[in-house]
């Protein structure tokens, strides 16, 4: 056995379970008051998600709107009974930026608790809607230490319509005004001046897949970083 040989990278991989009408990109057309009306989709497109992972012996982190956990409880309770990790996606899908910090407080109070509720364990972990904790609402992650969160994954450290806050951190830190709380930020790559998206997403979607694997081989293997990603289950 080769004892000099590096440790293995493990990379992570996280979900965001919200419905296809849930996503910001729709949110002009897709009123929250009208959620109820839409053909629901996540149930079977979670389920097809959680299939895939039972096959490859895999685990993964579920971030999950309130809304939706509380419409679908089995199902909260079946990504718990599998052995991943049930996390909080706010309770629907407010942006943080569109959030006073009372507002926050009170979002992130009750989707814990909805949460911890239906699927019977702790939940440490938060992801931001959209991504949206940013500049200007760096308030939002000591009131998310208080409120009993251990970590957050809410940043895309690029430029894009819906994200800004490509001056973060590329890696796990701890942001201003917390003691303990850690920021984990979805993957990029350091090229040409710039971060580039290497995470998941809208980029995972519409690029050929090579891309996705050349990114994440390109943390793995030079930068020796594991890669944080996420997709959502109406993407299958």
């Amino acid at each position: 056995m080769d004892r000099t040989a590096p440790a293995p990278i493990v990379n992570a991989l996280s979900i965001d379970v919200e419905d296809y009408y849930q996503v910001q990109a729709l949110s002009a057309v897709c009123a929250r008051a009208d959620w109820d009306r839409y053909a629901s989709r996540v149930e079977r497109n979670t389920d097809i998600i959680l299939e895939i992972l039972s096959d490859a012996g895999m685990r993964a982190t579920f971030f999950t709107l309130g809304w939706i956990a509380e419409r679908n409880p089995a199902l909260v309770r079946r990504i718990a009974g599998a052995g991943h990790e049930i996390a909080r996606h706010g309770l629907a899908h407010f942006r943080v930026d569109s959030q006073t910090p009372s507002e926050f407080r009170a979002d992130i109070r009750a989707a814990k608790v909805i949460l911890e509720d239906i699927a019977g364990c702790a939940v440490n972990g938060y992801r931001a809607a959209t991504f949206s904790l940013g500049p200007h609402t760096q308030w939002a992650w000591p009131v998310l230490e208080e409120e009993g969160y251990a970590y957050s994954s809410s940043v895309y450290p690029i430029s894009s319509d819906f994200h800004a806050f490509a001056n973060a951190p590329r890696t796990p830190y701890r942001p201003a005004g917390t003691a303990k709380l850690l920021e984990i930020p979805i993957a990029t790559i350091r090229a040409m001046g710039r971060n580039w998206p290497s995470g998941g997403g809208g980029y995972f979607r519409l690029l050929p897949y090579r891309f996705s694997r050349a990114a994440i081989a390109r943390l793995n293997q030079h930068e020796r970083r594991p890669a944080v990603f996420y997709l959502h289950p109406w993407e299958l």
